[in-house]
């Protein structure tokens, strides 16, 4: 088997462990009363698989994470405008032109 092939295969086992522990999820919060201890472990187990999928996707294809946009929906709007203008600034001095320095003049 070539190594690109076990990479998809990577993709697609974390893929599915991310399937099965966001359905454990859905379950738990699903409850009447969600037992405080249950929910903690099924997220636990969510970010653990999430960030094996992300792993494996950034091996396979250098793509960055699927879920680094993903917001606290605890947040207040104020807070979650400010935060997108703060991530829009740092986006736009990242991608935009490099200014060119002049060499020092010797003395």
């Amino acid at each position: 088997m070539r190594h690109n092939e076990g990479m998809a295969k990577k993709i697609d086992s974390s893929l599915k462990d991310l399937i099965k522990a966001l359905k454990k999820h859905a379950e738990v919060a699903g409850d009447r009363r969600p037992s405080l201890k249950r929910s903690q472990r099924a997220t636990a187990k969510v970010r653990a698989a999430a960030t094996a999928y992300t792993a494996a996707v950034h091996a396979r294809s250098g793509l960055g994470n699927p879920f680094e946009e993903l917001l606290d929906p605890t947040l207040d709007e104020a807070t979650i405008t400010s935060l997108q203008h703060e991530r829009d600034q740092i986006e736009r001095s990242l991608t935009s032109e490099i200014p060119i320095q002049k060499a020092a003049k010797s003395a």
